[in-house]
């Protein structure tokens, strides 16, 4: 049964950081490319960050390009994002899953900043 289990989110300020984690199982993790997405009420889930099997290329989307920090631990079946420099837009809920969304969804985990 393939679970993904995100955590780490929560309330910061503007110019906070955090990081994410997501705890994947039911699945060879270490195959696939992975990914964090993003979603706000009412909008399209939006890709954040992806990372190649053996850590080898990152892809941002530009909103977060110099900011955020995707990477993985194969070996724990652990994906990360760590956040930097956190704006107001980047209050969304997070979730992990492969490039291209092929497994089921987690619950993801809500981040909230405001001042």
């Amino acid at each position: 049964q393939v679970q993904l289990v995100e955590s780490g989110g929560g309330l910061v300020q503007p110019g906070g950081s955090l990081r994410l984690s997501c705890a994947a199982s039911g699945f060879i993790f270490r195959t696939f490319m992975m990914s964090w997405y993003r979603q706000v009420p009412g909008k399209e889930r939006e890709l954040v960050a992806s990372i190649t099997q053996h850590s080898g290329t990152t892809n941002y989307a530009d909103s977060v390009k110099g900011r955020f920090s995707i990477s993985r631990d194969n070996a724990k079946s652990t994906l990360y994002l760590q956040m930097n420099s956190l704006k107001v837009e980047d209050t969304a809920v997070y979730y992990c899953n492969t490039w291209g969304a092929t497994k089921s969804w987690g619950q993801g985990t809500q981040v909230t900043v405001s001042s």
